[in-house]
């Protein structure tokens, strides 16, 4: 039996969000870095700006993961009624 329903819905919307978030994040810095002028603005951009920007993006990923393990956790170590045929040992 699946519980923790609740949780696996919040991992795909955080999932899906995070994903959305780091394809914007790095179109942002592709067009932050063609927007600056100068070389050295651009080399900052992209080793600097670029990074920050997809961290920040992509964290709502990384907590839709997080909730998904939980989940799985939760169904893994939840008890069990011996009352059915599959559960008693005898």
């Amino acid at each position: 039996m699946r519980r923790y329903r609740v949780l696996r819905t919040w991992s795909v919307v955080l999932m899906v969000l995070g994903a959305a978030g780091f394809v914007a994040a790095t179109l942002g810095a592709v067009w932050w870095a063609a927007s600056v002028h100068g070389v050295w603005r651009t080399a900052a951009v992209i080793a600097i700006g670029a990074p920050i920007a997809a961290l920040l993006g992509i964290v709502p990923l990384a907590l839709g993961q997080g909730l998904r393990v939980l989940a799985d956790i939760g169904d893994d170590v939840a008890f069990e009624s011996l009352a059915t045929a599959a559960g008693s040992p005898y």
